[in-house]
């Protein structure tokens, strides 16, 4: 199997797609390396994912840790940036502080964590990197600003990377989901940066997290550089082929949804 022995390191790996990334990596016979803020979650990942996992719980956002936690990981074979937050709420009404948060968790942590990991993967001439952004790293969204620019970012340092590494052994991928039913949703930063909590939102209404984990895990094999991960004709991942084919349609579209949700959510509806 493709993983099988590799250490496998998988951050934000309590829930959702990291914790079915743990599963199937798991299942591969990867030796596992599981972060996250919540022991008892992280544990019960470990768990499921057959108890062959190493836990190096962290707060994503506290970057003075990560050398150490880097240290104690040892080996990395593949490094996989899962961890991130999301957001709902409308620029006009976003505390700047709120930014600056989603920066920190989708962008900057992710960038330490892999600065941190590269020089081992460079020095023996062979790694693997992968970062999980969103289909609105590729596609503006209406209350999502703060998470559209960090994953555009993400995608951007990601991308620029590989063209720096890949010569020297060492492989990038950017995973792109579009829906996936997680909780990341229920825990979107809304203006004051408090948790948007329970309600319908459209991610639900996507495909499984371990359906998103066998798509990942298949990509990472081939070596794909960039991996898409939604339901076959979904909407939103239709959204990134019209995004190169007809930007400009692809901007009045989104442009006539942001006018609805404005109409919905901003303060003149209210």
């Amino acid at each position: 199997m493709a993983f099988a022995g590799q250490r496998v390191w998988v951050t934000g790996a309590s829930s959702g797609i990291g914790a079915a990334l743990a599963r199937a990596f798991g299942r591969a016979g990867a030796e596992l390396i599981l972060s996250g803020r919540k022991v008892p979650a992280l544990e019960a990942v470990a768990e499921a994912a057959g108890g062959n996992a190493e836990l190096l719980p962290f707060e994503a956002t506290d970057i003075n840790a990560l050398p150490d936690i880097v240290e104690r990981a040892g080996r990395v074979d593949l490094l996989v940036n899962n961890a991130g937050i999301s957001q709902r709420s409308l620029a006009e009404d976003t505390d700047f502080q709120v930014y600056r948060t989603i920066m920190e968790v989708d962008f900057f942590a992710p960038i330490a964590l892999t600065k941190l990991v590269l020089p081992q993967m460079l020095a023996r001439g062979h790694g693997h990197i992968a970062a999980v952004a969103s289909v609105a790293g590729k596609v503006g969204s209406p209350q999502r600003t703060g998470y559209c620019a960090a994953k555009h970012a993400l995608m951007g340092f990601f991308d620029a990377l590989r063209t720096e590494v890949a010569h020297r052994g060492v492989k990038v991928s950017t995973i792109v989901p579009g829906y996936v039913a997680t909780p990341i949703a229920t825990r979107a930063l809304t203006a004051d940066g408090t948790p948007r909590g329970e309600g319908a939102d459209e991610v639900d209404q996507g495909i499984t997290p371990d359906e998103a984990a066998a798509t990942i895990l298949d990509g990472l094999a081939k070596g794909q550089r960039e991996i898409p991960v939604g339901a076959e004709g979904g909407m939103e991942m239709a959204l990134l082929d019209m995004k190169r084919r007809d930007p400009e349609g692809l901007f009045d579209l989104m442009e006539k949804l942001g006018a609805a949700v404005v109409a919905k959510f901003g303060k003149a509806a209210a």
